[in-house]
């Protein structure tokens, strides 16, 4: 008789990833008691570059939707957490440094970076596992972006999150405008994407931005919530609930005060964020698969339907209003990183064209 065919798997990865600021770990995958499930693995992808809040630079875009691809692919995977390095931020969004140096009056180029771009909301949407945004820190612009298109999203509650577009020469059409309608409605995601104010974790809690929210601030030895906004049911002045809304006052100085004596401690998000995934373990694979992909249709249909018109307005933006905004970011002095918002609206209401000084005219002074 004769002896059974080896059958050997093959790979379906595109290539190895070896990039600096992009770091994957498998970690075991663990029932919700804590038991370890032998051969079963939970891929944790990293951006890691804290020292520019992870951001993300050409080189480590690519690296994202690799690693996406590879974690999809991995038989073992139950599910794919994507998170940063340290607390302070899970990502700011592009690389503001690059942006300013690099692809700043250059649409062509800027528009072939924003194809890796949209690879990597489409790697997220489109990955076989339920990927977890682990919210460490600050989830701004490009990081909200690529935050929201995850199917679930556990935040320290130190954690800030919001779009920058208009304030810094873009548009927040690198998916805000796609899902946060979806997320949290239409005015809401107006205010958000229009205004770009930052909002605090309970507030995004409150929205339905998260799936849950944990304290990250260890004052002596045990955990508060954030000192710096109210996290109990109240009313403001309006009568609206006020929960997540920043301090005033001597609460805030409290708060600041606490906030100095305290260390940031992110093991309670780890167990929240190892804690879903061990629920998610407990299911039909197959089934949960097809649920998850059900659950993202909204928002990945809003997403293809937009992205290349996106892309290509985006690209163009780089010759005017990004390429000043992303100047001035770069640029400008650390307590003014903003153009002279009203004196360009006066020149563009005068009839002032965008080619000669007025790029250099609406700059933040020294």
């Amino acid at each position: 008789m004769a002896a059974p065919e080896t059958f050997f798997l093959r790979s379906h990865d595109l290539a190895e990833i070896s990039v600096p600021g992009v770091r994957v770990e498998r970690r075991p995958a663990r029932e919700p008691g804590g038991k370890p499930a032998a051969g079963l693995s939970n891929a944790w992808i990293w951006l890691d570059n804290p020292a520019q809040y992870n951001s993300y630079t050409t080189e480590m875009v690519k690296a994202v939707i690799l690693a996406f691809r590879a974690a999809s692919n991995a038989r073992d995977v139950n599910c794919v957490v994507f998170t940063g390095a340290g607390d302070k931020a899970f990502c700011t969004g592009g690389n503001t440094k690059e942006y300013a140096e690099y692809y700043a009056g250059r649409p062509q180029e800027y528009r072939q970076y924003m194809r890796l771009f949209n690879d990597m909301v489409s790697a997220i949407l489109a990955c076989d596992k339920p990927v977890i945004c682990r919210v460490n820190g600050m989830r701004i612009g490009g990081g909200q972006e690529i935050g929201m298109a995850c199917d679930f999203s556990v935040a320290q509650d130190l954690a800030r999150f919001g779009q920058a577009g208009p304030k810094h020469g873009s548009a927040p059409i690198g998916g805000a405008t796609d899902f946060l309608p979806v997320m949290v409605g239409a005015e809401r995601a107006m205010a958000a994407c229009v205004l770009c104010e930052p909002f605090s974790a309970h507030e995004a809690y409150h929205m339905g931005m998260l799936t849950d929210i944990t304290p990250a601030l260890k004052v002596d030895g045990r955990f508060v919530p954030n000192p710096l906004v109210e996290t109990e049911k109240m009313l403001d002045a309006f009568g609206k609930l006020a929960i997540g809304k920043p301090k005033t006052g001597e609460a805030l100085a409290q708060g600041k005060a606490l906030m100095k004596k305290g260390v940031v401690d992110l093991a309670l998000l780890d167990e929240k964020v190892e804690e879903l995934c061990g629920k998610m373990l407990l299911t039909f694979p197959d089934c949960t698969s097809k649920t998850v992909e059900e659950l993202r249709k909204p928002k990945l249909d809003a997403w293809n339907r937009n992205k290349e018109n996106s892309r290509a307005w985006l690209a163009l933006n780089m010759v005017t209003e990004a390429r000043a905004g992303f100047t001035a970011f770069n640029e400008g002095p650390k307590d003014n990183r903003e153009v002279d918002f009203v004196r360009l609206r006066q020149k563009i209401a005068a009839g002032e064209p965008w080619v000669g000084g007025l790029h250099d005219e609406i700059q933040p002074r020294k």
